[in-house]
């Protein structure tokens, strides 16, 4: 019964496709044309959707992320004056809303950067919640160019959900190697393309069509729903990497295209 309804979805949606697609080549173009011109336009439309999507969405995301970052309180800092107060020095990259403040112990001074300067009205909200913390306002810059972050200078680097928008992956993960003191951990989760094809074969090409047609990115601010960064880390230079694909539980019809996810902590 799976398998018809399947069968019969992939055929609808192939109906559909085609009996759209000059429509959709059109949009497309659009979309094209328009995207340098309403740059900052869509920032601000993707500061404010990311800030609805964490109050409304993204419940199951914050549950995950309660286990990949369980061990960060019993966690010792590096540097001895961070060490008697028990906080870490934390640098976490896409910082967007703050939605991982409620994760980092208490007395953490934490650096965070964010190319979206739209961002810092939510990101201000939540950083009042966590007196405790030492939060710093945020830089903005890619985590290709945060060369203002010195060499050896933080504990632990977060990033969830950020790797399907930067540019150039290697180069960022360079960069967190570059600024984790040795023995310095990088925590992360991250939505990816669809590994399971045997099972989620439409879903694998609905992620290929959205974003190679430039339509997820151009309305999510560059996000890419078909990559997948675990090579790119095995192939840095961290002396150790603890990682797992795995489907999230989100149930929202158009979200299901981020269930494929891949979470987990490199060591430098």
């Amino acid at each position: 019964m799976a398998k018809v309804l399947t069968e019969e979805m992939v055929s609808s949606w192939k109906e559909w496709v085609s009996d759209n697609l000059l429509i959709i080549l059109i949009l497309v173009m659009l979309l094209l044309i328009l995207q340098d011109s309403v740059g900052d336009l869509r920032r601000r439309w993707f500061a404010a959707f990311v800030n609805w999507f964490n109050k409304d969405v993204d419940v199951k995301m914050q549950e995950l992320k309660k286990d990949i970052f369980a061990d960060l309180t019993s966690s010792v800092s590096h540097f001895p004056e961070f060490r008697k107060s028990g906080g870490l020095k934390i640098l976490e990259i896409g910082v967007g809303t703050g939605t991982n403040f409620e994760f980092y112990p208490e007395g953490t001074k934490l650096t965070v950067v964010d190319p979206n300067p739209h961002f810092k009205q939510y990101y201000n909200e939540n950083r009042k919640k966590y007196p405790n913390i030492e939060s710093e306002e945020i830089i903005v810059s890619t985590g290709e160019e945060m060369y203002m972050v010195p060499d050896d200078s933080v504990d632990v680097v977060v990033v969830t959900l950020v790797f399907c928008s930067v540019k150039d992956i290697p180069r960022v993960l360079r960069q967190i190697l570059r600024v984790l003191v040795p023995g310095g951990k990088f925590y992360f989760l991250e939505h990816i393309a669809e590994f399971d094809t045997t099972r989620h074969a439409l879903r694998r090409r609905i992620q290929n069509t959205l974003t190679k047609s430039g339509v997820w990115p151009f309305v999510f601010d560059n996000c890419h729903l078909n990559r997948d960064f675990l090579k790119d880390l095995t192939g840095t230079g961290f002396s150790m990497v603890k990682a797992v694909r795995f489907h999230n539980h989100i149930t929202h019809p158009i979200f299901q295209l981020i269930q494929p996810c891949l979470k987990g902590v490199a060591v430098k």
